[in-house]
């Protein structure tokens, strides 16, 4: 049987208090605790994330429950960038938003 990666994704749980933070280590690998901004990042397996959200939200002592973005964040870069900008959306990044007419000629 050979060795496979399991897909994981990490979530954001916003807690009141930091002491039952080690009540979530039953529902995945703790990352990371800030204990300035009471929040615990929490590493889960990807086909387990929908159920572990519902079942930690349902928790006296969570603030909230974000999902990491990442899985839906499209990874495909061509030629080195992103996507390519078009000349009104360079104009915007170099003037703002202003008009036509009250841009500076170079």
């Amino acid at each position: 049987m050979p060795f496979q990666i399991k897909q994981r994704q990490s979530i954001v749980v916003y807690l009141y208090h930091l002491k039952q933070s080690k009540v979530l280590r039953k529902y995945g690998t703790i990352q990371y605790v800030s204990r300035k901004m009471k929040y615990v990042i929490l590493y889960l397996d990807q086909d387990k994330v929908t159920d572990t959200v519902q079942k930690i939200s349902k928790l006296k002592f969570v603030k909230a429950v974000v999902k990491s973005p990442r899985p839906e964040i499209k990874r495909d870069f061509q030629n080195g960038s992103i996507y390519k900008m078009t000349e009104e959306d360079q104009d915007k990044l170099k003037y703002g938003d202003k008009n036509e007419s009250s841009r500076r000629k170079l």
